[in-house]
Formats: structure tokens, sequence, C-alpha cells
């Protein structure tokens, strides 16, 4: 440890109250730090379980002063946290990640402008902001899928368009706002990389993730050695290293790519937190993202993770809540029951469809167990099966 570290005893606080600020905080208090969460939900998942909850707007002047007078260091859980509020805090205490790398990824046309600053390549796509640049889309990106430049998430803020007067008629439903249009392309899979970047440069990564999207949510995760070719994981590595590089980044770091059926690979985006990708980490990881994140954070060392276990992670929203046009609690000891299943549950006070209201690692002694125990769980939940 450097003497430049925050040692353990010291006040971690993190921007966001979701579930991904809950796991933060539970991941910091077991390593022996004090947590404050900034949120403006009473409720908050992640402001219930930490020292201190902050009751303020992400840009109230007088709630940041709170957080930067009683945190030592200061991360954020989601993507959306205002820039300029990382801004402000940075003035008084270290943020990680900062702020021009959260703004960035905030944006699409800028998040893709550095994509491609950074040599690595995603699909073919036009930038419109005005008639006239929808006036010029050629229709080579069509069929294509048109995307808001800020604020979308979860499948939020897309609409797939065929034509160029589906194109004319999503984008005004959209209310015109600034958007990326980006060509479909023939998928075989997706996938994507955490990486952990110190503020000295040293990166580290959880192997590379095999992902099931369903309406634009994730659904499942698979890791386990070969569910990705090793030249595929190779190359999604080594292009989440260098977008990491190109910011300069610190901290947690997830890229999410599309598998082409050529086996190429094209970049789709980045979020700047952990990642619901990355959860099966938790069980199946002697170092969790979450753990990564207090590093980073808080400069100590950065050790190579290593997987012990495949593992099948199993997203649970609120719609499981909700089977047979009546509301009940999914059967959890059943669940339960079965051998390498560990549940994680965020604390989420009402359950509606959509929302994410916990996960499920399964894992095993080989990837085809864990896959079998998954789909077993999956029928008792509910769940599609994959």
């Amino acid at each position: 440890m450097t003497s430049s570290a925050i040692q353990p005893g010291a006040t971690l606080g993190v921007m966001g109250g979701g579930q991904l600020g809950r796991m933060f905080v539970h991941a910091a208090q077991r390593m022996g730090y004090f947590t404050a969460v900034l949120d403006p939900d009473a409720d908050s998942p992640a402001g219930r379980v930490s020292h201190r909850h902050v009751h303020a707007d992400y840009l109230d002047d007088k709630g940041l002063a709170e957080l930067a007078a009683c945190s030592d260091a200061i991360t954020t859980e989601f993507e959306n946290v205002p820039a300029p509020a990382l801004a402000r805090l940075a003035l008084r205490r270290p943020v990680a990640p900062g702020a021009r790398a959260v703004g960035i990824a905030q944006d699409r046309s800028l998040e893709k402008a550095h994509f491609k600053g950074c040599g690595v390549p995603c699909a073919p796509y036009a930038l419109i902001a005005t008639q006239q640049q929808l006036d010029a889309v050629p229709p080579s990106l069509l069929p294509g899928i048109l995307k808001t430049s800020r604020l979308g998430y979860d499948g939020k803020g897309q609409q797939r368009v065929k034509t160029l007067g589906e194109l004319a008629a999503a984008w005004n439903e959209l209310k015109r706002v600034p958007c990326v249009l980006e060509k479909m392309l023939p998928l075989a899979a997706e996938c994507s990389v955490i990486v952990a970047r110190g503020a000295d440069g040293k990166m580290v990564n959880l192997p590379p993730q095999l992902n099931l999207h369903r309406a634009g949510i994730l659904a499942v995760t698979e890791v386990s050695e070969g569910t990705i070719p090793a030249a595929q994981a190779a190359q999604a590595i080594a292009a989440t290293e260098s977008i990491a590089h190109g910011l300069g980044y610190v901290g947690v770091l997830c890229v999410e790519f599309f598998v082409l059926a050529d086996g190429s690979l094209v970049v789709n985006e980045m979020a700047p937190r952990p990642h619901n990708s990355g959860h099966w980490s938790m069980d199946g990881c002697d170092v969790s993202q979450f753990e990564l994140q207090v590093r980073t954070l808080a400069g100590l060392p950065l050790t190579q993770p290593r997987q012990h276990s495949p593992v099948v992670m199993l997203n649970l929203l609120g719609d499981l809540w909700f089977r047979d046009g009546a509301e009940r609690t999914p059967a959890w000891d059943a669940v339960l029951e079965l051998p390498g299943t560990h549940l994680h549950l965020y604390g989420k006070l009402g359950a509606r469809p959509g929302r994410k209201m916990g996960h499920l690692n399964v894992t095993a002694a080989t990837a085809q167990q864990a896959r079998e125990t998954a789909l077993a769980a999956a029928a008792l939940l509910g769940i599609e099966p994959f």
C-alpha cells in the first residue's frame, strides 16, 4: 500500500443511491471504510445501508458541500449523475471517475468520437440534430436504431427504423432531440469487458462476459473459460483498455461489444461504473467489480482478479413478482435449494415490471452444471429459458 492511499477507516462517498451504490457501500464497509451516499430519494437502496445519507438533489449546492465535507474521496454509481456536479466535487476531493469521462459517456456522439479516436471500430452511424442532418442520412444506414444522444439506458430512448419515413417519424416522436442513428448489423452475440484503472495507469480486468439482452435489458450473463473464443476475448480486452487509457480513466469501466456474424467485434457503448454484466464477480471471482471500485477510488493496489468458478447470472426484474395476473413473492426457498445459487436482492420497496430488483448468481464446478442449474432456477422463477 502506498502512502498516498486512503486507508480503511476513512469515508468514501458515492453519488447515487441505487443498487450499484448499495453494492459499492457493502464492499467498502467490508473493507473497513465508512460510507456516505448523496441521493434525492429518502428510501434509496444505498442510502438505507450507508453510514450517512445526504438527502439532496445531485446539483444541490448544500448537499454537494455536505458530501465533500464528510468524504475523503467520491465516486458515482450511475452515468447520468450530472458531470458538472462531479467537477464541483473535484475542487475539494478526489473524484473517480472524473467529470470528463462521465460527460463523454453521457453523450453518444462524444462517446463514438472517442471510440474512433482510440481506433476501436463501431457500427456505421450518423448524427441527427437538425433537419439538414436528417435529410442527409444515406439509405445505406437502414435498417437502423435511432438512439437519443443523452439519457438513454436499458433500451429507453431507442427506436428501430427500417425506412427514411420511419426514421423521420421516430425522430419526431423523440421530440427531435439530438440523436444517433446506428446501422443494424448481423449479430451473433453480445459481450462486455470490465476493467479497473488506477490513478497510476495500472489496469486489471475481469474475464469477458457473454450477455443476452431482452427488450433492451440485460437478462443473462455467462462467464467461463471458452464461453468467448480466446482471440475475441483478447481483442475485447485490448479495445477496452485502449478506451480507458484514452480517457485517462480512474475507476471501473464497462465496455459493451457486438459480436458480428463473421466473428469480428464492434463497440456498442461504455458505462463509467460497475455494470450489471459484472455482478457475477461477487460470487465467481476472488475480487468483485465493487471491490475494484473501492480500490481504484482509495488508491489501493490493483491485483488481477481470478475467476474461481464458472458462473451464470440471471437478472431479476419486477415482472417476476407479477406472474399469472397476481402480485406475489417469488419462490426464493425453492431457488435456494438448488446447489450453487447466490441471491442478491437490492432492498427496493416496491416491484414493478422492468425494474431491476436483484440478481441470482449460479456457480458450479463446470460451465454445463452452472447453465443447467440456472435454467432450473429460471423455470422456478418464470424466466424465459436461454
